[in-house]
């Protein structure tokens, strides 16, 4: 439901088992020509198969708005916290054809 007095105002509701969050350490994306879709995947060392925890389904336009945003983010981030460090043990090192759908444009 809107407020009237600010009726782009969007009230969202986030339920308790989404709010305990979903761990993930990559994330693979593919697009189309109509939409992004980003997978996020946990891999645990030891075990051979990643599991796929969360699929999200953007427009192009969705995706280009959830650059800048992350963007924005991590320079809040790094303002207050020091630059984020990108190394060797920054995440598995895996083929960038996991088996799933090719990158289309």
């Amino acid at each position: 439901m809107t407020d009237p007095k600010n009726p782009a105002q969007i009230n969202i509701e986030l339920n308790e088992d989404v709010a305990q969050g979903t761990y993930s350490n990559l994330a693979v994306i593919t697009h189309s020509a109509s939409e992004f879709v980003i997978d996020f995947i946990r891999i645990m060392p030891g075990i051979p198969k990643a599991q796929v925890k969360s699929r999200i389904i953007l427009t192009p336009e969705h995706a280009k708005r959830l650059v800048a945003a992350l963007e924005d983010n991590i320079d809040k981030y790094e303002s207050v916290h020091g630059q984020i460090k990108e190394g060797k043990d920054s995440g598995p090192v895996l083929p960038l054809n996991f088996g799933g759908p090719t990158a289309q444009a």
